[in-house]
């Protein structure tokens, strides 16, 4: 796991599943708020255990939720042209248009999007 900060914002980049469930979730908010002092953090998709992205399973709503509970503003950034569902479309777009949680395409992008305020 390779962790920068740009802008006051924890810039996570890991090969390895690093949010495999809630309290893995929960462990790395509270270990890169440890580390780095930030309260936003962006983390490449790959990092990201691939039920998350299945809505039906619930796993996106509860950890998206620790993030929001935290005060941590979140983006993950990676490649989304594989999904197709629908309701993982619309939640991507109502996330992307609120405040705390992002989804886009690359690191640069997940910095601008976390540095609005």
């Amino acid at each position: 796991m390779e962790t920068k900060i740009i802008n006051n914002i924890a810039v996570v980049n890991s090969n390895e599943l690093i949010i495999k469930d809630v309290e893995s979730a929960i462990d790395f908010i509270m270990s890169i708020k440890y580390e780095t002092n930030c309260n936003k953090i962006a983390l490449n998709k790959s990092a990201v255990l691939g039920d998350f992205f299945i809505l039906s399973k619930g796993l996106a709503g509860e950890i998206l939720q620790k993030f929001i509970n935290y005060q941590t503003r979140f983006a993950i950034y990676g490649d989304y042209s594989k999904y197709t569902s629908k309701p993982l479309k619309d939640f991507i777009y109502e996330s992307n248009n609120g405040k705390d949680i992002f989804f886009v395409e690359n690191e640069e992008e997940a910095i601008k999007m976390l540095s609005k305020v």
